[in-house]
């Protein structure tokens, strides 16, 4: 009898962040303007030694200065920038160091609390300095004392960063250059969780005392109809309330609502900090034990443990009578308190499919 075998599966493969496309991009320009090489493709180094190379999609100059473009290549990873064409235009100017502009598709900095000062162009410190300093390497090589001025575009940025959460923060115009290994990792949760505390620290920056981090749009949705708080004041977390709760324990904002469906609610409840099913499930015994607590007999109980969802579970206790979203958005804030410091006020929120509340806690 023949073996079946089974193909396994490629590994996937890593890509290059925004931030190392714009240093290929301007020291290929700014090697064209000083040396007149026209390159089809560059090698830059990351910040950890790694040395890549980049193909480019062309390299020219005019009278005063050259630009040259990539695209942006994120591996596996569903970026919204992959494929995009990301391109530099290098001036030379007088003054030794590099004056950074945010040309087309490049957003902002228009609220403080971020890294970048109010005004800048949206590139971030780690691009900043691998692109410095692959140009000061090469204005060395070539003993050419003045500097450089690096416009950073990329095409269609501005409807790209409409899907990222640019706008919320007060990058306008386009997306952010970003990156801080030079690599993409796929499916890397650290981008999301970024934003996360970038959001976190631009509410709490304009004076924001009130924030709510909440699981998808229905419970944004809900914060805005039961607070009317602003889109500032709005965190996306998705399911890293963990990223959430730990920036807090830093930037302790005076008062911080929670507010997602109630499974996620559940796992919240239960301790998890990543509320995604890859890494934390819903525990219906624990869910029958939190009933009992308020109520639940033991028929009841039993049918909460052989539910299919938390879902079917939170019905049968509601027809029921008893009151299990508040008992589990009440573990839930206790578990967030464990976690925060004291002085910020916690309080929980549980919604249904169609944003309506089925549970809450700590709300004064």
């Amino acid at each position: 009898m023949r073996e079946e075998t089974r193909e396994q599966p490629a590994p996937l493969r890593s890509g290059l962040t925004t931030g190392s496309c714009a240093t290929a991009t301007s020291l290929a320009a700014a090697r064209l303007l000083l040396t007149g090489q026209v390159n089809d493709a560059v090698s830059i180094t990351l910040p950890k030694g790694k040395v890549v190379q980049m193909r480019l999609e062309f390299c020219r100059r005019d009278d005063e200065r050259a630009e040259a473009g990539t695209l942006k290549d994120a591996g596996d990873d569903p970026d919204v920038t992959h494929g995009a064409l990301l391109y530099s235009q290098v001036r030379l100017v007088a003054e030794p160091g590099v004056r950074f502009v945010a040309g087309l598709g490049v957003g902002t900095v228009t609220r403080p609390g971020l890294v970048l000062a109010v005004g800048e162009p949206a590139i971030n410190p780690v691009p900043r300095r691998m692109i410095s300093e692959h140009l000061q390497q090469l204005a060395d090589d070539c003993a050419y004392p003045g500097g450089f001025e690096v416009t950073v575009n990329v095409q269609d940025g501005e409807q790209l960063a409409l899907k990222t959460m640019n706008p919320r923060l007060g990058i306008l115009g386009g997306l952010s250059i970003l990156g801080t290994s030079g690599i993409v990792r796929p499916f890397s949760c650290s981008a999301y969780i970024a934003s996360i505390h970038q959001g976190i620290d631009v509410a709490h920056t304009n004076g924001y005392t009130h924030i709510a981090a909440c699981t998808g749009n229905a419970s944004e949705d809900t914060m805005q109809r039961v607070y009317g708080l602003p889109e500032i004041a709005l965190i996306e977390m998705g399911d890293f309330v963990g990223a959430v709760l730990k920036h807090v324990r830093k930037v302790p904002v005076p008062r911080l609502t929670l507010c997602g469906g109630f499974g996620k609610i559940s796992k919240l409840a239960a301790g998890h900090m990543d509320l995604h099913s890859r890494h934390s499930s819903i525990d219906l015994p624990q869910l029958a034990g939190w009933a009992a607590d308020v109520g639940a007999d033991a028929e009841l109980q039993a049918a909460i443990i052989a539910a299919n969802t938390s879902q079917q579970a939170l019905a049968m206790a509601h027809a029921a009578g008893v009151a299990l979203g508040d008992a589990v958005c009440a573990h839930a804030l206790a578990f967030a308190r464990s976690v925060v410091p004291a002085q910020v006020q916690v309080e929980v929120f549980a919604i249904d499919r169609q944003g309506g509340i089925v549970g809450k806690a700590g709300v004064q």
